[in-house]
């Protein structure tokens, strides 16, 4: 399993589409322990038959999915083991003081087109 995503469910059909598995979340308990679950390789609960031999190498969530996982979030993303994760806006859009993927590469590269 290289990809999972969490979020909303119609983006968890949407990725489906383009085969990346993915488990709607609507509080931030549920996002929580899919994440323990992911980082921790154990996936049967997410739909799996057993535990996954690899864990899962990029881990795709919403930017509410991001600021409910909060501290913990952090916490993996500074010990630099995998999955990777990146956030991306949900179905309303970046949230507020959130940069868009644009504004990010703009910054990242010092020009404006």
């Amino acid at each position: 399993m290289d990809y999972f995503f969490i979020g909303e469910a119609e983006l968890v059909t949407a990725f489906q589409f383009v085969g990346v598995s993915g488990k709607a979340v609507d509080t931030a308990a549920e996002a929580r322990s899919i994440f323990k679950q992911l980082t921790e390789g154990l996936v049967p609960e997410l739909g799996f038959a057993k535990p996954t031999i690899e864990p899962c190498k990029v881990l795709l969530i919403t930017e509410e999915v991001a600021e409910w996982l909060g501290d913990d979030l952090v916490q993996w993303q500074l010990s630099g083991q995998f999955p990777l994760i990146v956030e991306l806006p949900g179905l309303q859009g970046p949230l507020a003081g959130h940069k868009t993927l644009m504004e990010s590469i703009r910054e990242a590269i010092g020009i404006s087109i």
